[in-house]
């Protein structure tokens, strides 16, 4: 006789309270969030009002994610990207952290929330920022290596343990050419680092982080000028790096002065090419 296939876990679980405005959240269009937890998981999912059954290899772990989005469904809608981001979460899932790993390994603290890392790579990212006072974060675009950063600095402000965030790239259009901008310092760097400046937004407000640029206390300062200044007590964020030349990067280097952190963010595969 041949050996029985092996039978896959089944989980049959009923949510509770039964609502159906909160199973219709839960599930979206067409269950199209049901469908990415099985196309994310490797499961099947069934469901008759508010009675499901999952059956795969992970269908244990499937639970945990879909009574977490249903918890949710008391407070928000759930999005296809709600889903992505419970999905990131299950210790289940590739890069999650680990069962002995807190949740809040990675967590970081601002006016306006807790902004959690997504996964081994950010938390240790972040534990890094606050570990070393030079940080490298690579990787593709998209993976929170600003956005991060950006937090990492606004929690050191809030708790007092750096006077100022300065903010600086190198200005480097993508690939076409924007001719001279009009206006002063400041606002011919903007266009570059409005993705720091939409971070500090909705971490700090507008009306906050319009005071602090008023005060110097959140300061934009385009890499060209930095020569010849020295930064004491500073969370200094290099975004972009890929785009320095050996000499800015050597230049930006000796400007390190007392109680001074560092986190730049380059892309990998990205070169500047000179003429």
């Amino acid at each position: 006789m041949g050996t029985p296939a092996p039978v896959d876990p089944v989980r049959e679980f009923d949510l509770a309270p039964p609502d159906n405005a909160r199973l219709a959240n839960l599930c979206g269009p067409l269950d199209e969030n049901l469908r990415l937890v099985e196309d994310r998981m490797a499961v099947s999912i069934k469901r008759r009002g508010a009675s499901f059954r999952v059956a795969g290899a992970r269908a244990h772990p499937a639970e945990d994610v879909i009574r977490d989005l249903f918890e949710a469904t008391r407070n928000e809608d759930i999005s296809l990207e709600r889903v992505h981001l419970a999905l990131r979460d299950s210790r289940d899932m590739p890069g999650a952290l680990g069962v002995d790993e807190p949740a809040d390994a990675g967590s970081v603290r601002v006016a306006r929330g807790t902004i959690r890392a997504r996964g081994r790579n950010q938390r240790d990212y972040l534990q890094n920022i606050r570990a070393k006072d030079l940080t490298f974060g690579i990787g593709p675009a998209g993976t929170g290596k600003t956005y991060l950063a950006v937090a990492s600095a606004v929690e050191a402000l809030q708790a007092d343990k750096i006077r100022r965030i300065i903010l600086t790239r190198p200005a480097v259009e993508a690939g076409e050419r924007l001719g001279f901008l009009p206006g002063d310092l400041t606002q011919k760097i903007d266009p570059y680092l409005r993705p720091i400046y939409d971070a500090l937004y909705e971490m700090l407000g507008f009306d906050r982080v319009a005071r602090f640029i008023e005060r110097n206390v959140i300061e934009v300062a385009p890499l060209a000028f930095m020569r010849g200044r020295t930064l004491n007590d500073s969370y200094v964020i290099l975004d972009e790096a890929q785009n320095t030349t050996p000499e800015q990067m050597k230049m930006f280097l000796t400007r390190i002065g007392l109680s001074w952190t560092w986190p730049a963010a380059p892309k990998p595969g990205l070169r500047r090419v000179r003429a």
